[in-house]
């Protein structure tokens, strides 16, 4: 053979390696790619099983809110029920009315629908009470609940009926800044007629 037939051995080894390593760079980029799709399925499959989870969970909350009515009922008929000197019959339909409320607390409990029930002088909390008024009472701590009005209800953590509260007010002396209240002590005639 003559040499200018004869590979070029110091080109061969270059374009080797030049092909090596795209070949080793492809391998790595479809490695990536591979591993981001499988991820994004293991994402896909979970997210749709928390979201099967939710519906399940969650799928009893408007029928639960329907009978939320029928548990103010009983619990009002419960209040106003006479309890001293009664005719048996009588007796025997509010006994009726208690097991009815206390059966129904229980199948509220095995679903997972607690009663928010705030105790007086509890925080305010607005993501599961609701101010209904403010009232002024010395012995509680300006800003805590007075008094529930209304239970509510959360179904696995999650509101279904806010419990409807009296708040105590906030001190009279403490007037804010600005507003109504720095124009009455200003004199309050003052009117701002650039605007």
């Amino acid at each position: 053979m003559t040499d200018e037939f004869a590979p070029d051995e110091t080109e061969a080894p270059e374009d080797a390696d030049e092909a090596l390593e795209a070949l080793k760079a492809e391998n790595a980029a479809l490695r990536d790619q591979a591993l981001r799709y499988a991820a994004d399925a293991e994402n896909t499959k979970r997210r749709a099983e928390r979201e099967a989870n939710d519906a399940r969970a969650f799928a009893i909350q408007k029928f639960a809110r329907d009978l939320l009515g029928v548990a103010d009922n009983l619990a009002r008929a419960l209040q106003h029920a006479p309890l001293q000197d009664v005719d048996p019959a009588v007796k025997n339909f509010v006994l009726g009315i208690e097991l009815t409320d206390k059966e129904l607390t229980g199948a509220f409990e095995r679903n997972g629908l607690k009663k928010i029930d705030p105790a007086k002088g509890s925080k305010f909390d607005p993501h599961v009470h609701q101010a209904m008024m403010e009232q002024e009472a010395p012995d509680v701590e300006p800003g805590a609940v007075v008094q529930a009005v209304q239970a509510g209800y959360e179904l696995y953590g999650r509101v279904v009926r806010p419990a409807m509260v009296v708040v105590a007010a906030k001190t009279a002396g403490a007037k804010p800044a600005g507003g109504y209240a720095a124009a009455e002590e200003s004199g309050g005639g003052a009117v701002d007629t650039k605007a």
